[in-house]
């Protein structure tokens, strides 16, 4: 078995060991898998580096999450909070989750501390296959489709795939390849001119 094969899943109540480290070990595993991801990219980023960066054995690392797959998607999702982001996105009127969601999604990439991790996902998902499943289950799965789905609008996995490759390719074209004028672009004038797209894309019948 290779470092980054899944160790086998224990049943029940963590080891003792684990159980001592108590939930600080497993944030600090999430931060730690989330520089790492961005410094060297998913290819080159094993469990055995980002247990290093924690400060805990490998071992801890499988306990929690199991494959380097689920670390990564444990650490992009670290990123936006979706449990957080969900109540805030569908809390407000129907007619203005459009607009909440291009705010909020630019308001993620904007922030240096969440731009550089977002940043190795993207690039990664381009070479990688792995690590593009993570990125459109985490996108489509864990945050577009449950807004869809809130709205409660047909064809919502569709929609949602619209909605999210309208945000990916911004994020691509501003962030990545940093094309002009959009790179410079104000945010909010982002917003005014994609929110409605969004909203289209949710909510009309």
């Amino acid at each position: 078995m290779t470092e980054d094969e899944p160790a086998p899943r224990r049943r029940g109540r963590p080891s003792r060991k684990a159980a001592a480290e108590g939930p600080d070990a497993r944030t600090r595993i999430l931060r730690a898998a989330r520089t790492e991801f961005a410094e060297r990219g998913y290819d080159k980023t094993s469990i055995r580096q980002v247990a290093k960066a924690a400060g805990v054995d490998a071992a801890l690392v499988h306990h929690y999450f199991g494959t380097k797959d689920e670390v990564f998607a444990a650490a992009v999702e670290l990123s936006f909070e979706p449990a957080l982001v969900i109540p805030q996105l569908l809390g407000g009127p129907p007619e203005g989750v459009g607009e909440r969601l291009a705010r909020y999604f630019l308001s993620v990439w904007e922030n240096p501390a969440t731009r550089a991790p977002l940043l190795a996902v993207l690039r990664s998902a381009l070479t990688h296959e792995a690590a593009a499943k993570v990125l459109r289950g985490f996108v489509l799965r864990r945050l577009l489709e449950r807004i869809a789905a809130d709205l409660d609008v047909p064809d919502a996995t569709l929609r949602a795939e619209l909605a999210a490759s309208h945000m990916i390719g911004i994020a691509m074209l501003r962030y990545v390849i940093r094309a002009e004028p959009l790179a410079s672009a104000d945010p909010e004038e982002i917003v005014a001119m994609v929110a409605p797209t969004l909203q289209r894309y949710l909510t009309e019948s």
